[in-house]
Order: structure tokens, then C-alpha cells, then sequence
């Protein structure tokens, strides 16, 4: 028996990924960090393998060694790197970095020699987006330095890669923009000697929408776990994570009662609260306060009053409720319960925050679809 649960879909992100794949001649890098986008990096990541993901995208060196440790042996790219960490581990467990200036270059050849082994490197340009990656005037001494260490048996090149601004607005001039830079620098890259096996550019909303930008790989993440990155649109794609947890308490009230901490909710009858134990401390936004939309009982209805650490209440009127029901938070909507994209509305922020925070040591995940 549980209290609180986050619930994933297996095989819905299998069929995610296989939807994603068929629309593109590209392989497919299924991104997996931050925990799955909540949804749990390594079931994600067998289930995205199964379904025909070729590698694998994190950010951080220590969630790729996590990904090795589980015996996942896929190509892996880890691409947030902060100095002074200990890369070697990364290049002995062929783990592939990406590198976005002289100094991370610089790092990665000094891995590679106490590896003992030549570190796999995708360099990243900066055509835009202002975040990692070398900018158009730091590109030519990059792919220069790249070419001379992989000549030198330093490293191996195998990817050329950028990131997009504005993808999920995809008539935006910025992504035409973005994408002739990508192309210079990749011809910029091949004059100075390097013939990396990817160039790779989409995120989600540019592998569904901009198949100019697929080139030799694509990089889905938030349309995997089957949420759509373009808001108003439907691709298809199916909701693979539910967050719900049973009812702890209920209880007649007068009217006029105050409700939870400040009193910035009021009962305007006597009705029935139903106390549900899910709060900020599990990931339910504090700003959902008033907001967020839960259903139970056949209904959905709104929190009433303020989020609390642990608890929200709510309001359910003279509808027969009772301890141990279910009050789902979000889910695929087939059912008629609220998704991550009404909650994202709710709250003023994007799908990939709400199921990216919810969860935690008390709030299990428990699967469907899992493969022996």
C-alpha cells in the first residue's frame, strides 16, 4: 500500500521514442538527465534503448558514471562540466564530453593520458542560444587545437553540436539564423582537418518541427516522457508519468472556515475537506496555492488555499469523499484527470518543471512496462 506515488509509464516512452525516430533518417539521442526528467534516468533509459534510441544525453559526468554503473553500455555524452573534475574517470568508463572552449579541451587531453586511452570529445559552438559553447570568434582556435590533439592520438572527435533558442516557437527567425551558424562552423571544423560522425542541433521541438536541423543525430528530451515542447500543440505523444496520493483525512467544516496556513482561502458553505499528503517538500509548486488543479472523486477541483510542506487541502462540497481515496495531481488525461501541461498553465511555468520536481525520498516511482 502506498501513500504517495509517481507512477511512469514504460511503455509509453517506449512508443514516444519510437514515434520520435520514425520521423527522422537521423539517430536518436534519448536525454536522460536530471533524474529522467523525473521520471527515473535508468528505466528511462532501458526503455528508450529498447525502442531503438542509439545513445544516450546528461549533463553531469556523474550521472553518465551512474548510467555505467548500471550496466548501460550505450554511447553516453555528458556536456556540463565544471573544472577540476576528475575526467579520467569519465574517459576510462567511455564516457563522450562535450567541450566548449581551449581551457575544457586542455582538461580533456590531460584525462586522456591518464586514462590511457583517447577521450571522445563532441565540441560544442555557441550560434546563439549565449549559454555553453565557444563563440563564433573562439571556434576556429578550438577546432584548430582539436584537430592537433586528435592527430597526436589525444582524442577522437565524434560530434560537432550546437543548441536552439527558440525551437519551441518554430516559424522563429532565430532558428534559420542558428542554423546557417551551425553550418559555418561545421564547414569551418572539416577545413581544419576534423570528420566527426555527428552533427548534431534539434532538441524536441526541432525534431518535431524542423527536420533541416535533424543532420546526423537528434536530441529529444521533455517529447520522450511524451509532454509536448511546442505549448498548444499535439503531437501524438503520450504522457508516460501520473502523480497521485490517497486522501489522509476528511471532515465537515461550517461555513466561513479558513483554511489552511493564512486563512487565504474561506469556505462559503458547509462543505467537506480532504486533506491530501503531497507538498512543496515533494515537489508541488507553493505557488499552486489556489491553483492547481487536482482531481477526486470524479471531479477536478482546485487547492484550497496554501500549499503546505507536506499537505494541500481540498474543497469537495457535499461529494461523498473518504480517507484512502485517490486525488490524482496529474496524469495522461485519458481519464479526465488534470496533465502536466494544466498544471504548467495553472502556475505559470513550463510541463518540464512539473514533472521534473515531483518525486522525491518520499514519493516512490513505480512502473508499468518494466522488461526483464
Amino acid at each position: 500500500m502506498w501513500q504517495a506515488e509517481v507512477r511512469v509509464d514504460l511503455d509509453a516512452i517506449r512508443e514516444n521514442v519510437a514515434r520520435l525516430k520514425a520521423g527522422t533518417g537521423a539517430e536518436l539521442m534519448a536525454v536522460v538527465k536530471a533524474d529522467g526528467y523525473g521520471h527515473g534516468m535508468i528505466p528511462t533509459a532501458r526503455a528508450a534503448l529498447d525502442a531503438g534510441a542509439t545513445a544516450l544525453g546528461v549533463c553531469t559526468m556523474d550521472e553518465a558514471l551512474t548510467l555505467r554503473r548500471a550496466g548501460i553500455t550505450a554511447p553516453v555524452l555528458a556536456w556540463l562540466l565544471a573544472p577540476g573534475l576528475p575526467l579520467h574517470e569519465a574517459v576510462a568508463a567511455d564516457i563522450q564530453l562535450g567541450t566548449a572552449g581551449l581551457d575544457q579541451l586542455a582538461e580533456m587531453t590531460a584525462a586522456a593520458l591518464v586514462a590511457d586511452r583517447p577521450a571522445r570529445l563532441h565540441l560544442k559552438i555557441d550560434t546563439g542560444l549565449s549559454r555553453g559553447g565557444a563563440t563564433a570568434a573562439e571556434w576556429p582556435a578550438l577546432v584548430d587545437a582539436a584537430a592537433k590533439a586528435e592527430a597526436d592520438g589525444l582524442i577522437e572527435v565524434v560530434g560537432l553540436w550546437s543548441h536552439l533558442a527558440h525551437a519551441d516557437a518554430p516559424g522563429h527567425p532565430t532558428i534559420d539564423r542558428q542554423l546557417a551558424a551551425f553550418t559555418e562552423g561545421v564547414a569551418l571544423a572539416r577545413r581544419a582537418g576534423l570528420r566527426p560522425r555527428y552533427r548534431h542541433l534539434a532538441n524536441s521541438a526541432a525534431t518535431l518541427t524542423r527536420p533541416d536541423t535533424h543532420f546526423d543525430l537528434v536530441r529529444p528530451g521533455i517529447a520522450i516522457y511524451g509532454l509536448s515542447p511546442v505549448p498548444g500543440e499535439d503531437y501524438g505523444l503520450r504522457p508516460a508519468m501520473t502523480a497521485r496520493a490517497r486522501v489522509t483525512v476528511t471532515k465537515r467544516v461550517p461555513a466561513g472556515s479558513g483554511v489552511s496556513y493564512g486563512h487565504t482561502y474561506t469556505t462559503d458553505r458547509e462543505t467537506t475537506l480532504a486533506v491530501v499528503p503531497l507538498g512543496y517538500g515533494d515537489g508541488v509548486p507553493r505557488h499552486a496555492s489556489s491553483r492547481g488543479p487536482v482531481q477526486l472523486a470524479g471531479e477536478v477541483r482546485t487547492i484550497a488555499g496554501r500549499v503546505c510542506m507536506d499537505q494541500f487541502v481540498l474543497d469537495c462540497g457535499d461529494d461523498p469523499v473518504a480517507p484512502g481515496d485517490v486525488a490524482t495531481l496529474f496524469g495522461s488525461g485519458a481519464h479526465g484527470e488534470p496533465t502536466a501541461d494544466d498544471w504548467a498553465a495553472a502556475v505559470d511555468t513550463i510541463n518540464y518543471e512539473i514533472v521534473t520536481r515531483l518525486g522525491g525520498s518520499r514519493v516512490p516511482r513505480h512502473y508499468d512496462g518494466e522488461r526483464e
